[in-house]
């Protein structure tokens, strides 16, 4: 019994437990979890790397012919006209007659080479003389404006003034207007300056939503994108604008408004821009709706 006893009451070994050596300084680890991280230049040069060898080969030729574009306009050129010396120097050399003889296979070839040697050259011409035009940026004529309607709470206006420096920073909006439930409740940008005392003219909101422009849009639902203001006649309907504005947005904030996107840059609201705004749209929309209602 008491051999029994100390049997149970014997301590039991313990293992030896080994300590992982410390790191090396400046060991690398080449795979795992514990590799260091790259420096931010090598992540960028790695992905530019990956993105331009897995990017297809037609954007390839698409980037080099436009970096190359006098050069790919001029080509037809050099080549009819190194066709035709060459035609003319195998007429020479070759030593046929100069008079073409019907009854010749060669002057037969010789005249069809000219012929698409000259069509070449004519080409070229007509490739150098049209191009397209240029689309720059303007600067708005006006004065800087940022007009706030009564009745806005803190929230909103933090909502509105977020909308703003958003769409300034991302698209080339210059100008923004949000008529709301029949009152201008924001104004800001550049806007159309009073010919007499030089301020921004104010926004005459019955006047805009009894225009043809207003009743489309809330009618339709939909986004209107002229994307060259100065081709429509309803210019005549935002006086408050720039006279030079160059691209405009029309979007329904709801049921109850609109917001007026002014740019500067003919057809400058891209795709992604227009379903951005959108989107910005119904989120000022929440917002708003919460605002009033409240």
């Amino acid at each position: 019994m008491e051999l029994s006893r100390g049997i149970v009451s014997a301590p039991l070994p313990q293992p030896a437990l080994r300590t992982a050596p410390a790191p090396r300084l400046g060991r690398r680890h080449p795979f795992g979890a514990f590799s260091p991280p790259l420096p931010l230049s090598n992540v960028r040069e790695q992905g530019c790397f990956i993105s331009r060898s897995l990017r297809p080969p037609q954007e390839w030729v698409e980037g080099w012919v436009r970096s190359n574009d006098t050069l790919v306009r001029g080509l037809p050129i050099l080549v009819g006209g190194a066709s035709l010396v060459a035609v003319l120097l195998n007429r020479a050399v070759s030593g046929i007659a100069a008079v073409a003889d019907a009854s010749s296979s060669q002057s037969r070839a010789d005249i069809l080479t000219l012929a698409l040697s000259v069509t070449d050259i004519l080409a070229g011409l007509v490739w150098l003389s049209i191009r397209p035009k240029s689309i720059s940026p303007v600067v708005p004529r006006g004065v800087e404006c940022k007009r706030v309607g009564p009745g806005v709470s803190s929230y909103a206006l933090h909502e509105l003034l977020w909308t703003w420096d958003s769409l300034t920073t991302a698209t080339c909006c210059k100008s923004l207007v949000v008529v709301y439930g029949g009152n201008c409740i924001l104004q800001i940008g550049v806007a159309a300056g009073s010919p007499e005392d030089g301020n921004a003219i104010t926004v005459d909101t019955q006047k805009f939503i009894q225009g043809s422009l207003y009743k489309s849009a809330m009618e339709s639902k939909k986004q209107s994108y002229l994307a060259n203001l100065a081709l429509y006649p309803g210019r005549s309907e935002l006086p408050f604008l720039p006279a030079n504005t160059q691209a405009l947005i029309l979007q329904p904030v709801g049921d109850k408004g609109i917001a007026i996107v002014g740019g500067d840059t003919i057809r400058g609201f891209t795709s992604i821009d227009q379903a951005w705004i959108a989107m910005i749209a119904d989120k000022l929309d929440a917002t708003l709706s919460k605002s009033y209602n409240s």
